[in-house]
């Protein structure tokens, strides 16, 4: 019986696969690693891959997929997909695809915490009563405090995430606009949301300012110094999409300048960040008052849940095995020379 060799270089889960074994099933041999640089891995492991089911921690460049003497197909374990050159597996007629059907609640409802947050104090009042439990008893300690009920909430992006959000953002009585150039027009009708026709329109009419977009060459800094001066004073930005989408320095110093009230960030251009970073300083000693104040970051963790993990890696692992076994395929993000054929959805 022919077996199929599978290959995760940087898995990130803690098991010997189990999840993936289960949902393979015994026609497959499984080759872990947990690895961030490619030269680490054995260059037997690359060449005898049937398909490669990767997260997020290391680069499948050209270089790598060079390598992939036998690879069939290379599915991502999650949304994006930047980390992955498209154009070098396409050249050598290798699909790849990812799981968008996973983590679209756990997103949404992250951005709408750190939005929350904010608008509620919660980060500020836990850190006045650590200080002083009694000195820090008293409701004007959060700068940010707010009514959300009849305020503007702009999403960038009105995919999946992006609708998400916003019809959660609806039942907090938000009015939310919403700014896509590649979403069909009438989306936004269905979902119940304005439409605006540009970037800067939407960053000037938000109160609040949530990313839900894919990070390509047309969104990579997009929130820089020049747009983050199209935004209100008073407004909050929230991003859970990726983090080269925000200049983090001109960030930091539109709160300091207080061109923008807040920011909650849940990824950073550079993952963990070093400790020379900006948000590594503005973090480190919880010196800084922008800290828990003004400033929220949490470590790429939106879309984390012991039932989204699940679903990632079961789900990948469907999309790998379709393809190895009934040469059909779902979820393509590139466009090979020659692909399977398309499975039903």
């Amino acid at each position: 019986m022919f077996r199929f060799h599978l290959l995760t270089p940087d898995a990130q889960y803690p098991d010997d696969a189990a999840i993936e074994r289960e949902t393979a099933g015994p026609g497959a041999d499984w080759i872990i690693h947990r690895e961030r640089q490619p030269e680490v891995i054995p260059a037997d492991d690359w060449s005898r891959a049937d398909a490669l089911v990767v997260w997020h921690e290391m680069p499948i460049d050209s270089d790598v997929i060079a390598r992939l003497d036998r690879c069939r197909i290379i599915v991502r374990a999650g949304v994006g997909f930047d980390h992955i050159d498209l154009d070098a597996a396409a050249a050598r007629g290798i699909p790849v695809c990812n799981t968008p059907d996973y983590g679209t609640s756990e997103v949404a409802d992250h951005a709408i915490a750190m939005m929350l947050n904010f608008k509620r104090g919660l980060t500020s009042y836990h850190r006045e009563l650590m200080a002083s439990p009694q000195d820090g008893f008293d409701h004007a300690r959060a700068p940010l405090m707010g009514r959300l009920r009849g305020r503007t909430l702009g999403i960038v992006g009105l995919g999946r995430i992006g609708t998400a959000t916003a019809l959660r953002a609806k039942a907090f009585g938000l009015d939310v606009v919403c700014y896509d150039p590649h979403v069909s027009r009438g989306t936004e009708i269905a979902v119940g949301v304005r439409r605006v026709e540009s970037l800067r329109e939407l960053l000037a009419v938000s109160d609040v300012v949530s990313l839900h977009c894919p990070l390509t060459d047309e969104t990579r800094g997009m929130i820089n110094s020049e747009t983050l001066g199209w935004m209100k004073p008073e407004a909050i930005l929230v991003n859970t999409a990726r983090g080269a989408i925000v200049d983090v320095p001109a960030l930091l110093e539109a709160l300091r300048k207080n061109v923008i009230a807040g920011a909650g960030l849940d990824v950073l251009p550079t993952e963990p960040p070093a400790e020379d970073d900006p948000i590594s300083i503005a973090y480190a000693g919880r010196g800084d008052p922008l800290t828990g104040e003004r400033l929220l970051l949490s470590p790429h963790a939106a879309w984390s849940s012991p039932e989204s993990v699940a679903d990632a890696r079961r789900l990948a692992v469907e999309t790998a095995m379709l393809c190895l076994t009934e040469g059909r395929i779902r979820n393509l993000v590139n466009n090979p020379g020659s692909t399977p054929m398309a499975a039903a959805e």
